[in-house]
């Protein structure tokens, strides 16, 4: 038995399953409709799967040794996450001023309660972005990878290995995540629970984005 393998499932899951900008993203669109949320879990593995290959392959050291390159990532990503939370944010205060105080009753609340329509394509667009241009991933893939690599075992392999297990737990939970929201999309759809929810996470990709846009290189 591969103690290393194990303990690292372990630390893969927590950090796969810590609230995030995936996390975030997935929700929001999950309320918007099962297959926008699904679509936008399978983004964020798709995300992954980019962090992958460049740990794999080694670029993931070159981006995070080249300040510039880094930096010119970390805008990027700080930016669409700010674009997504200015979006939910926009979209949470039409809601609030579209619907009454009484929105919540009736038999459209449902309906009436979802955040605006997102197509599977942008919704996998959109969890793919928001994890592919995530600066935090590669020096997460550097910091930890390494650590669960046994002396005097082919570093290539296991690295593979070790990332092709992240991108599996994604798979598990992130479509999971948006799957239980949609089972529970009856009151999470009821207006001031929608408007609560997409307020709310307008705010913290929107905190998210500013923090990476304005704050110091991560590393």
């Amino acid at each position: 038995m591969d103690a290393q393998l194990i303990a690292f499932i372990g630390v893969a899951a927590g950090m796969v399953a810590l609230p995030g900008a995936d996390f975030t993203v997935v929700v929001r669109n999950a309320l918007a409709s099962r297959a926008a949320g699904v679509a936008t879990a399978l983004g964020v593995a798709g995300g992954l799967l980019v962090h992958t290959a460049l740990a794999v392959a080694g670029l993931a050291a070159v981006l995070v040794t080249v300040p510039a390159l880094f930096r010119t990532v970390q805008i990027l990503g700080g930016a669409y996450v700010l674009y997504l939370g200015i979006s939910a944010l926009h979209a949470a205060r039409r809601r609030t001023t579209d619907g009454g105080p009484d929105a919540d009753s009736g038999s459209d609340a449902g309906r009436a309660g979802r955040p605006s329509v997102t197509g599977p394509r942008r919704a996998l667009r959109q969890g793919f972005l928001a994890n592919a241009l995530n600066p935090k991933a590669p020096v997460l893939f550097l910091s930890l990878l390494p650590q669960f690599v046994p002396d005097g075992q082919p570093p290539v392999p296991r690295t593979l290995l070790l990332a092709t297990v992240v991108v599996l737990l994604a798979l598990i939970w992130f479509p999971a995540v948006a799957l239980l929201v949609d089972r529970l999309g009856r009151w999470l759809r009821r207006p001031r629970a929608a408007r609560a929810i997409e307020g709310g996470s307008g705010a913290a990709l929107t905190a998210l984005g500013l923090a990476l846009v304005t704050g110091p290189l991560l590393h």
